[in-house]
């Protein structure tokens, strides 16, 4: 499979469509039973969402990146010039007067559990919200993963008209955004399918297939990450794996999944074989785990 479009030039390497949040973590001892309280030991506020995840770890290690995302008034500034840091191109990223900035409520147990709340703000479903004009098409890939299943639609056409490649990756919002149609419709565009091992079975059960495999009939490639086991990908003419990178120690799992997927791009798009680029991606991940963005 060719990394790159072969009918057109190209000045950069990926764009990613996606959440850029303000992640609010808390930190308890356990998680209270049933209409019980426990006290709030900790905390802390960083930039995280998928997109921008993604974007940092493959900026990091020389994909020449760009987003796609929404946020509102009330996103810090601090938090875009640290994406500007990182060479991250901003111009997909639209500022929405008047609408909350996406906020991740992330709770967290001694244990390592996690709770999750989502608040979507400027990132709800919006049919005027706008795609990017003519710069989108200078780049190869567009990854498209969390968010409005009406936008992340029209930018795959848009994105298809204009040459791009396609991969798509839901992440949990699978379980409750995307409906059977929506997301047949997202393959139909797509080349890679990326997701952890409930995501794609959720993603089967939906589209009427049994199991990961057979959603090879819709899109080329399956990408499942797999925790500790490490992650497998399933093409039309093979299966490959790769062990998981073991990390020294553990920081915090939130991200850790979109790690793995900026290390596979910075190994896919430098050209490495598709086992290569699993090995880049659990990387990845393990360094994420270790130290966070």
């Amino acid at each position: 499979m060719a990394r790159t479009s072969p009918w057109r030039e190209v000045v950069r390497d990926l764009v990613i469509a996606g959440h850029v949040n303000v992640d609010r973590f808390l930190s308890v001892a356990r998680f209270p039973e049933h209409d019980r309280t426990v006290p709030v030991v900790g905390g802390r506020v960083e930039l995280g969402g998928t997109a921008t995840n993604q974007a940092l770890v493959a900026a990091r290690l020389g994909v020449r990146t760009g987003l796609i995302a929404r946020i509102g008034a009330g996103f810090p500034e601090e938090f875009r010039r640290r994406l500007r840091r990182a060479s991250i191109d901003l111009r997909g990223v639209a500022r929405v007067p008047h609408r909350a900035t996406p906020t991740c409520y992330i709770v967290e147990d001694r244990s390592g559990g996690q709770r999750t709340l989502i608040d979507q703000g400027a990132m709800a479903e919006d049919p005027r919200a706008r795609l990017p004009g003519a710069w989108l098409g200078e780049y190869a890939w567009l990854h498209l993963t969390t968010g409005d299943p009406g936008f992340q639609l029209r930018l795959a056409a848009r994105a298809h008209a204009a040459g791009l490649r396609i991969a798509a990756d839901p992440a949990q919002e699978v379980f409750y955004r995307w409906s059977a149609r929506e997301l047949r419709r997202l393959l139909g565009w797509s080349e890679i399918l990326f997701g952890n091992r409930a995501e794609l079975d959720h993603a089967a059960r939906l589209l009427g297939r049994r199991a990961t495999d057979e959603l090879l009939e819709l899109v080329p490639l399956v990408v499942r990450t797999e925790g500790d086991a490490g992650a497998v990908a399933y093409s039309r003419q093979a299966i490959e794996r790769a062990p998981a990178a073991r990390p020294r120690r553990a920081r915090s799992l939130v991200g850790a999944g979109d790690a793995f997927r900026g290390g596979f791009y910075a190994s896919w798009l430098a050209g490495a074989p598709l086992r290569g680029c699993l090995v880049g991606g659990n990387r990845a991940a393990a360094r994420w785990i270790e130290r966070g963005s």
